[in-house]
């Protein structure tokens, strides 16, 4: 796990100053703070931080390859390098490392473009052609592996995060259209960013600058579900687990230590058992929180004594919390409303004491069909029976009526079409409440954008497929993979996460909506698979990951803090301020629980004052300064 950053020339583009280049590489610092390299010629210029796993002696980079026609920086990991370096021997390639780099820049010289289709792993990375003047880059299927970048008359600049990229401007101009869509999903949907003319490459996708400068953006890999029947439960459950064994074997090849992230549920559960199978002495972190009713620190403790692991778990404070609020928002690189990145962060705290690589459950729900709602087309199902001229009318009837009363909304989201229904996991502000809380609400910009063409290649797909094909494409690599690269990477570890694996995922997309939500309860292959593995008590726990009091919080520790940063931060011409004041009292009196849109709301008021109004700086943030000042004197 690593970081880096990268700078094409364009016609009469000129090199950055060195202290300008500086800036943008030392604020990806704690993505790699082992060791520091670069490598510039008339054309590229590359800087990377390296988190040394693999060959820790020979594995810097950027690393050059095929008599320096070939240079390259990558983050991540190719699992399957083992493997590919035989094939490439055999081929006749050589190599001067052991380390999983120089295998993927071998297959490049070997297989060109086409490599990326043999890769099994987490993985961004850039590679420049000296020969051909063309620079190649690609981002994992999934989008574990973050991967931004920006295009001028000038240049084409790319990195590990936005904030490297961020210095160029000399003011950050927000992207309405991007905001809007946060405000609906509390991430911003691939592939745009809050800040103009920054982009992601999206998962899956190739990127080439050739040598007239031209851009193409490529998909190499799917990520659509295709549901077939045939092998039985048992069939499925054993080849379950027989994935699932091989990904975390792989996912374990490291030269340093490797821990586990344990909750209480069956995802981190499964993955623990497995890894304790091929490393006995496993460490395994927890978190929870002081207030009632949200730890599960006492459910991973006996979980852990079960699968003779040891556990090391942390109680986080409210106080603990507003302290590292700040650092928090830094490291999310952008807006991220999801409150679990709370904890997340305080865990990878905890385990940065101890390893260097931690296996984590991220993945299980998408593949294998995890969240709750899934289930929500089979509730709905006899809605399905009336005529579509009845769904209206009942709809209308309802909505008149008393917003708590029983069974209200449950009619309401029956006779609701899905596409209209269902944007993701995470809804947080309709359009209508959008016009509250904007002063210069858009229109035609609603988040439709972003989930009409998913639902158009979803045609065909039963309706719980479809949810899962909707939060694969938004969810997955929006929120849930981004709060878990930032988070650990904040405190300079690598995750890793088994269940986004290339082979287990050609399995799970095959899955029939019977062998994940049967039985009345999710993943169900998947349960079947780990049952005689894992504590009987967790096989059917429904899923919780580490809860966050937010909601308690805001009205009690936290809405001082709130109300204060609610009335100083510098966005009185984004926001409706008196909507959220009365949202935020109405919060605090029990009126309603607003706290995710309250959550959604602060998240990104605290990022607009740290990176575009710059009137708040973390202390992380300050190092970072620090340390790019002292370099300037060298």
């Amino acid at each position: 796990m690593c970081g880096f950053v990268g700078d094409l020339l364009i016609r009469n583009g000129s090199h950055l100053p060195d202290q300008l280049w500086v800036q943008t590489l030392e604020a990806i610092h704690h993505r790699g703070p082992d060791s520091t390299g670069t490598y510039k010629d008339e054309t590229v210029r590359f800087g990377f931080k390296r988190l040394s796993i693999i060959d820790l002696e020979h594995g810097d980079q950027p690393l050059a390859y095929s008599k320096g026609r070939y240079h390259i920086v990558f983050n991540g990991e190719i699992y399957n390098y083992i493997e590919l370096r035989s094939q490439l021997i055999q081929r006749g390639y050589t190599f001067r490392t052991d380390s999983d780099t120089e295998v993927l820049l071998a297959l490049y010289a070997a297989d060109g473009k086409n490599a990326v289709k043999q890769l099994r792993g987490m993985y961004a990375f850039a590679i420049w052609d000296k020969h051909k003047k063309e620079l190649f880059c690609a981002r994992d299927r999934f989008g574990i592996k973050p991967f931004y970048y920006l295009k001028t008359d000038e240049r084409f600049f790319f990195a590990s995060e936005q904030k490297s990229i961020m210095p160029l401007f000399e003011q950050i101009s927000i992207e309405q259209e991007a905001l809007q869509h946060y405000a609906t999903f509390q991430f911003v949907p691939e592939p745009n960013t809050l800040t103009k003319g920054i982009h992601k490459l999206l998962p899956g996708h190739t990127l080439t600058v050739n040598a007239n400068f031209r851009v193409q953006i490529e998909a190499y890999a799917e990520r659509t579900f295709q549901p077939r029947s045939g092998p039985t439960v048992t069939e499925l459950a054993n080849q379950t687990r027989k994935l699932l064994t091989d990904s975390v074997e792989k996912h374990m090849r490291s030269d340093v230590p490797v821990g586990a992230f344990l909750s209480s549920g069956i995802d981190s559960t499964s993955i623990t058992a497995l890894a304790q199978q091929v490393h006995p002495n496993l460490l395994t972190f927890t978190v929870g929180f002081e207030t009632e009713g949200y730890s599960e620190i006492a459910v991973a403790k006996e979980t852990a004594r079960a699968l003779g692991v040891k556990n090391i778990h942390k109680v986080i404070s409210a106080e603990e919390f507003i302290q590292e609020l700040p650092n928090i928002v830094w490291h999310m690189d952008e807006p991220v409303a999801d409150p679990a990145a709370v904890p997340l962060y305080f865990v990878a705290k905890e385990a940065s004491k101890h390893v260097k690589v931690v296996l984590s459950g991220e993945g299980a729900d998408e593949l294998f069909g995890g969240y709750n709602i899934y289930r929500e087309p089979l509730d709905l199902a006899w809605f399905k029976k009336l005529p579509p001229t009845f769904h209206a009318g009942l709809k209308r009837v309802v909505a008149r009526m008393p917003s708590k009363l029983k069974g209200r909304n449950y009619i309401i989201r029956g006779t609701t079409p899905l596409n209209e229904r269902y944007i993701g996991n995470a809804f947080i502000f309709s359009e209508a409440e959008k016009t509250q809380l904007f002063r210069d609400y858009d229109r035609t910009k609603p988040y439709t954008n972003v989930t009409a063409p998913l639902y158009e290649q979803a045609k065909g797909m039963d309706e719980s497929t479809i949810m899962q094909f909707v939060d694969m494409h938004t969810w997955l690599p929006g929120d849930i993979l981004v709060k878990a690269d930032r988070m650990t990477m904040a405190h300079s570890i690598e995750l890793r996460v088994p269940f986004l694996d290339k082979d287990v995922f050609a399995f799970a997309r095959m899955l029939g909506q019977d062998m994940k939500l049967s039985h009345r309860t999710t993943k169900y292959v998947l349960r079947q698979a780990m049952k005689d593995l894992i504590p009987a008590n967790i096989v059917p726990r429904k899923k919780l990951g580490f809860p966050v009091p937010i909601r308690v919080w805001l009205k009690n520790e936290l809405y001082d803090w709130a109300k204060q940063l609610i009335e100083s931060s510098d966005t009185a011409d984004v926001f409706h301020k008196p909507f959220l004041l009365q949202m935020l009292q109405a919060h605090r009196d029990g009126h309603g629980d607003y706290s995710r849109r309250l959550w959604t709301v602060l998240t990104y008021m605290m990022w607009h004052d740290m990176h575009v109004a710059k009137r708040l700086i973390s202390t992380h943030q300050q190092k970072d300064a620090e340390r790019c000042k002292a370099l300037a004197h060298f």
